[in-house]
């Protein structure tokens, strides 16, 4: 495979947040031009004002008009705004909101256009991002209609775990509707891939989770696992995707169990975001499967409430920029292995992973 430089857009999320702060942290180390080049769309003036709020002079962007002109040892940066450009640390406001989508516009147009190789995005505030062209509830679903994605994946993903969702930012009322057979099966094939196609995970593993508490207890608290899942999960079996539950959340994680398995699959938002942020938060990443370019983000937010005053961690941000890098990679060479395969194979569903299952994973209270 041949080695070249990466080229990662950075777009700077919400102005007044803590975005230029990872962003200038984690781009300070010059170890990272070793691995990539970073090229920012953002605002030297914002830029110059988050610096100065945060007493960091041993840092600058070079500032270029097009990734062309990108210094590969540099930190670079692309001026998305004009002058009248206004910060407000820690608030809220629509200027912030517009900013954020300037940033992430030019940066999609170049990714579409092959210019940059991957992008990480830093954190915008949903709220004051909404606009006649942004009407999501946030980057994954943007990002699905802006590359005619028919699924994406919110998959976080840390050193102890990698867990999708199969609802995303909707209310908790609307998630029992929107938890289908097609919907699961759908979430299950697509996780599949991204471990196969991103990760290199080779046969992978996937647990399920229920919806219901203790997974509906053989339907006695519900009966969307009976109903939806199991169905979802023995469909995926049939096409020789090692899926299995539904397991009850409570006991998969405080058991330990998740270990076991090299992907999870939640049913909503907290059930699978809850426990990757309690084990994860300072180092894991957002990464957006299912679209056909990577794209990365830290897992925290715009913190208003600690912008400008340095007590934000870069870690996130850092690990954000390494997994883009690395899902690039193993893009590529899954590419060029996959040029000519072998002829499809059947193989046993059950055999490569029942050492590392939980003991009753055949129970007769957990069919597969």
């Amino acid at each position: 495979m041949e080695s070249k430089s990466i080229l990662v857009g950075i777009t700077h999320g919400d102005i007044n947040g803590i975005g230029y702060e990872v962003i200038i942290k984690a781009l300070t180390d010059p170890a990272i031009n070793d691995i990539c080049v970073p090229i920012v769309y953002g605002s030297p003036k914002v830029a110059a004002y988050h610096r100065k709020a945060l007493n960091i002079s041993n840092f600058s962007f070079n500032n270029i008009r097009t990734v062309e002109e990108a210094n590969h040892k540099r930190a670079n940066m692309i001026n998305c705004l004009d002058d009248n450009v206004h910060v407000e640390l820690g608030k809220s406001t629509p200027h912030g909101g517009e900013c954020a989508l300037s940033s992430l516009e030019k940066a999609i147009e170049d990714i579409k256009e092959g210019k940059i190789d991957v992008l990480v995005t830093a954190p915008i505030d949903k709220h004051n991002v909404q606009s006649e062209t942004f009407h999501f509830p946030g980057h994954t679903d943007y990002l699905r209609s802006k590359f005619n994605s028919d699924e994406a994946l919110m998959f976080m993903i840390g050193e102890s775990m990698k867990i999708g969702m199969v609802t995303g930012h909707v209310p908790l009322s609307k998630v029992p509707e929107l938890i289908t057979v097609d919907s699961v099966l759908k979430k299950i094939r697509l996780m599949n891939h991204s471990l196969l196609f991103d990760f290199a995970v080779r046969k992978p593993g996937i647990a399920v989770l229920g919806l219901n508490p203790h997974a509906g207890d053989n339907s006695l608290i519900g009966r969307e696992e009976a109903d939806v899942i199991i169905p979802a999960i023995q469909k995926a079996q049939q096409e020789g995707i090692f899926a299995f539950g539904p397991f009850p959340a409570d006991g998969f994680f405080g058991a330990g169990s998740f270990t076991k398995f090299d992907g999870i699959l939640a049913m909503y938002h907290d059930q699978g975001i809850t426990p990757f942020k309690a084990l994860s938060f300072d180092t894991g990443v957002n990464f957006t499967a299912g679209l056909p370019v990577v794209r990365t983000s830290p897992v925290h937010g715009t913190a208003f409430s600690i912008a400008g005053k340095g007590e934000a961690s870069e870690n996130s941000f850092r690990q954000a920029i390494y997994l883009a890098c690395d899902i690039f990679r193993n893009r590529v060479l899954y590419n060029e292995i996959s040029k000519n395969p072998l002829k499809q194979q059947d193989i046993d569903i059950r055999s490569d992973h029942v050492d590392e299952l939980p003991p009753d994973i055949y129970n007769a209270e957990q069919p597969l």
